[in-house]
């Protein structure tokens, strides 16, 4: 898949120092479930990826700089319920990709393949609700926010809040 500026592609094992890249950045990390501090245990989210496409739950992507041909950050969807036509979607970049406007971009082709090769019907966005800059980056690509699960997961120890976004087929159409 391509948009103006980037080439998205299937995430595979070659990839994992890029992957270890980011998800062993604390900054990156910080709102997220996973941290991998060293390249062998980043081998786990590897493991991952590799998974949702053999059960069918999912596909993430490489997002990659046509120009450069330097990696951004990944994105894609897991928790994928064929029954219930509805899937996650999730996105990360590496610090010296945010602000440009990446997000935007790729987004709408994510929501493309999602709605037109999977078949949702619903792409669902969960944001711990400290994540301000990830919170509204999802309103500018028109996810609607649904509430909020109240210390719905424990971090560190502590209850955190997370909020539910979605946006659906016939308001992405």
């Amino acid at each position: 898949m391509e948009t103006n500026r980037f080439i998205l592609k299937e995430i595979e094992a070659s990839d994992i120092k890029n992957i270890h890249k980011g998800l062993s950045n604390p900054a990156i990390t910080k709102y997220y479930d996973v941290h991998f501090p060293t390249l062998e245990a980043t081998q786990e989210q590897m493991d991952w990826y590799a998974s949702l496409i053999k059960e069918e739950t999912g596909i993430w992507w490489s997002i990659v700089d046509k120009e450069t041909n330097q990696f951004c950050g990944a994105g894609g969807f897991n928790g994928r319920e064929k029954e219930h036509q509805k899937a996650e979607i999730g996105f990360w970049l590496l610090e010296e990709f945010w602000g440009r406007g990446i997000m935007k971009e790729v987004m709408p082709k994510l929501f493309e393949y999602g709605f037109s090769v999977l078949g949702l019907n619903r792409i669902e966005g969960y944001v711990v609700s400290d994540n301000t800059k990830c919170r509204n980056a999802l309103s500018k690509i028109n996810f609607t926010h649904e509430g909020t699960m109240r210390a719905c997961e424990i971090k560190e120890g502590k209850p955190i809040d997370v909020a539910i976004y979605s946006i659906l087929k016939h308001e992405w159409e």
